[in-house]
């Protein structure tokens, strides 16, 4: 089960740091004027992050994209203090705690059958 679920929150790093940057890329063109050449790396990234999500250990496709959106909201934080240079606030801070705890009920929480 640890390993699983380890292997999952390495999936969904991944997921994210792909999603994100497909995202960022069409960010790019649109808000912040760069070539629209930017879109096809944008969209390479998109299709590794849906790719990425199908390697989620997750019986149902919904309870995965559920969980993987707490990890998302973290990662979307990580990148703004990362690449875009402006810092988390603690309310940020708080809300991607808030979201990796229901991320983390969401995968490892015990199941009826």
């Amino acid at each position: 089960m640890a390993r699983a679920l380890g292997t999952t929150l390495a999936v969904y790093g991944a997921a994210a740091l792909a999603e994100i940057a497909g995202c960022f890329a069409f960010w790019a063109w649109i808000r912040l004027g760069r070539s629209a050449w930017w879109v096809l790396p944008g969209l390479a990234s998109l299709c590794l992050f849906a790719w990425l999500l199908t390697r989620a250990d997750a019986d149902f496709a919904g309870r995965a994209y559920a969980a993987y959106g707490g990890v998302y909201i973290a990662a979307s934080l990580l990148w703004l203090w990362l690449v875009e240079g402006a810092r988390p606030d603690r309310w940020d801070a708080a809300g991607a705690l808030v979201c990796l705890a229901g991320a983390a009920l969401i995968l490892a929480g015990p199941r009826g059958g």
